[in-house]
């Protein structure tokens, strides 16, 4: 799964050693993962903050948790540390992070990421828009903010309705409809203005 360098394993845990919760780990997830967005993110992780589904890895001086569903996507991952001269420099190389999946036991929220990274954005894209999940409603509707040529273009409640959520209600019958939150009163990058 993750590799963590020995000399990363040394920096981080003398971080932990200076703090002050003894209990003190580290936390490793993915936030927007399967996404273009997607961060592969490391954070403290005090005592009070450990999640019950976290895989717990024991390392030299310190507990890493991962994230449970950011497992698939740290599949492969590694964190280094190099000393320089100045200091020195953390790097994480997460190569699955931003690569789309999704299963039976995929979240609907991953599933509706997935159709939009898959699906959805590569047709947009010919007209330098793209589409992304702000949310999911409690009703499962996907609230979606377009972007690029797609903020402000003059057809968008035709691609939102005839386009994005007929394709993504065939695809994912789950859903109960699709919302856009985008504020197309800016026109700059607009595809048809």
């Amino acid at each position: 799964m993750v590799i963590v360098s020995e000399s990363a394993q040394g920096y981080l845990g003398q971080l932990i050693e200076n703090q002050e919760d003894s209990g003190m780990g580290v936390r490793m997830f993915v936030t927007q993962p399967g996404t273009k967005m997607a961060e592969t993110c490391l954070a403290y992780c005090k005592s009070e903050d450990i999640v019950d589904d976290d895989t717990i890895v024991e390392l030299d001086g310190f507990k890493l948790y991962i994230e449970t569903k950011s497992i698939p996507f740290l599949e492969e991952a590694f964190v280094d540390y190099a000393e320089e001269k100045m200091g020195g420099q953390l790097t994480i190389k997460a190569p699955n992070a931003k690569m789309p999946r999704v299963d039976e036991d995929s979240s609907l929220e991953e599933r509706v990421n997935y159709m939009l990274v898959t699906d959805i954005n590569p047709g947009l894209a010919s007209h330098g828009g793209e589409v992304s999940l702000v949310e999911l409603t409690e009703e499962n509707v996907a609230v979606l903010r377009f972007g690029g040529g797609c903020q402000g273009c003059s057809a968008v409640s035709i691609t939102l309705k005839d386009g994005v959520e007929k394709r993504l209600l065939e695809v994912i019958p789950e859903l109960t409809g699709v919302k856009d939150s985008t504020d197309h009163t800016v026109t700059d990058n607009a595809y048809y203005k």
